[in-house]
């Protein structure tokens, strides 16, 4: 576990209320109570106390954090905490950028949008017929169901390659065009259409690479400018860029990727010229500007960008939950909308709720950085009362302890220890091979726990020989059969 010396960068933009010195010391409360009430998706019933930020970033190996929080439509604080690098000196500021990762993938609909109501794209028709340097090659498309720039955004037009993973310090970079047919120096596959357009949800970040050559070949612009001009600057976007590879100039302000173990990624981070993808550098409160300029639009109370109908359209639920651009459901008659973002050695997250005005940004500089991101979230989500991000309260089942020892010992999943141990009446689960700390597990039955840092669920199987077997559940079951 790394040492981590944190310190709270200044807050901002405090709320404009009717007495500010009241509301001043009402959110410096709400923040000490975010800070230290982060929270896993489970709670024990009963037993709602949460944990501190300085102690989950020190858990997780994630040197910085910085976040936003939006309520009743502005931005009501923002801090930083911790280091822009391990080992360094230098504080993480609310200014401090964060490479954005697949939240460039909104931001850069937002703008494709926008290009859709001045005339310059159309976002139905086949997009083969507005690209002009390089065409999607034949595959799964047909006449009647095209790659459109609406499936596209939905990621719902059967294109292939779904991440990108950057390239590092002094590696050479790809063209767009490159890029798009996987030459070299391009280090990702090809992107291909695959599967009938409209047919399936499939996330697809090569299908915003052909996003960025429509925007860039409609506007006759470079990509970055474009974006700067037609979102990052009219909303006040002032601390973001889509430049790839990042300027010298901003180096200094930049936040410095970490691997899983807390270490610097070599070179600081990695350059992506997916800019559509995964491009964006930029910071919590400006993220936040965002989510406010697509809460006024859905509204109507501003359209700086695109207007109510079309912003309706992008937070219209088509394939897999996605609108365009973004994942978006509806909870208690709340409508929200939100993000996730992975590049190297980055994580991030934004989630808002159109109707209320509320929402976070949290960005990190550490690969477990999501775990962290979720986990304030979660706290933020208590602290303000929203309708979702709530954390499960369980139950737990008496006497489970009493079973403890036939669980304990070790335990082998494609090759790589579990180990289950036992303290009294307390399990615990670790694994390094996995990068898994020391976690607590609690029981709902003899046989079935749960943990409070994320939804991961394990049993216990008993075998014909006595033995006992663990099944983790992900995604999908999976089965760690006892080491004898």
């Amino acid at each position: 576990m790394m040492k981590l010396t944190v310190q709270i960068g200044t807050a901002l933009a405090l709320c404009a209320l009717s007495s500010p010195a009241f509301a001043t010391q009402e959110i410096v409360e709400r923040i000490s109570r975010v800070e230290s009430g982060l929270r896993g998706p489970n709670a024990i019933k009963g037993q709602l106390s949460g944990a501190r930020i300085v102690d989950r970033m020190a858990a997780l190996n994630v040197p910085g954090v910085s976040v936003a929080v939006i309520n009743k439509g502005v931005i009501e604080w923002a801090r930083g905490y911790g280091l822009a690098e391990a080992g360094g000196t230098r504080q993480i500021t609310t200014e401090t950028l964060f490479q954005a990762a697949s939240i460039s993938k909104p931001v850069a609909a937002f703008a494709a949008l926008a290009l859709v109501e001045k005339g310059k794209l159309a976002l139905d028709a086949d997009v083969n017929t507005q690209l002009t340097t390089w065409k999607v090659p034949a595959g799964a498309q047909s006449p009647a169901s095209p790659v459109t720039l609406r499936k596209l955004l939905n990621n719902s037009a059967g294109t292939t390659v779904s991440g990108f993973r950057g390239y590092a310090r002094g590696e050479a970079l790809p063209t767009l065009l490159e890029l798009l047919d996987g030459v070299k120096p391009a280090n990702s596959d090809p992107v291909r259409v695959q599967t009938m357009p409209g047919s399936e949800w499939k996330y697809s970040g090569g299908g915003f690479s052909i996003v960025q050559l429509l925007m860039t070949e409609a506007s006759g612009k470079p990509f970055a400018p474009l974006m700067r001009d037609t979102v990052l600057a009219p909303l006040g976007m002032t601390h973001s860029t889509f430049e790839q590879p990042l300027p010298p100039a901003l180096h200094a302000l930049s936040a410095t990727g970490h691997t899983g173990k807390g270490h610097p990624v070599k070179g600081h981070w990695h350059t992506y010229p997916e800019q559509a993808a995964a491009g964006l550098w930029t910071t919590p409160s400006d993220l936040a500007r965002f989510a406010i300029a697509v809460q006024d639009a859905s509204t109507g109370k501003s359209n700086t960008i695109v207007s109510k109908a079309m912003t309706a359209q992008m937070l219209t639920r088509l394939k897999g939950n996605y609108g365009l651009g973004l994942f978006v459901g509806e909870i208690k008659s709340q409508q929200v909308f939100q993000h996730g973002g992975h590049n190297e050695g980055f994580r991030t997250m934004m989630v808002a709720f159109t109707r209320s005005g509320q929402g976070a940004v949290v960005m990190t500089n550490g690969e477990r950085g999501d775990a962290l991101a979720a986990q304030i979230i979660r706290g933020i989500a208590a602290v303000y009362g929203w309708n979702d991000w709530q954390a499960t309260q369980k139950v737990l089942s008496k006497g489970a302890h009493k079973n403890y020892a036939n669980y304990e010992g070790n335990y082998q999943l494609n090759g790589k220890t579990i180990s289950v141990t036992r303290d009294r009446e307390r399990l615990f689960i670790s694994a390094a091979n996995f990068g898994l700390d020391r976690v607590e597990l609690f029981p709902t039955s003899s046989t079935h726990f749960f943990n409070l840092n994320d939804e991961v669920e394990f049993s216990f199987n008993k075998k014909n020989n006595g033995q006992f077997d663990m099944v983790i559940q992900l995604d999908r079951p999976l089965r760690a059969s006892r080491v004898m």
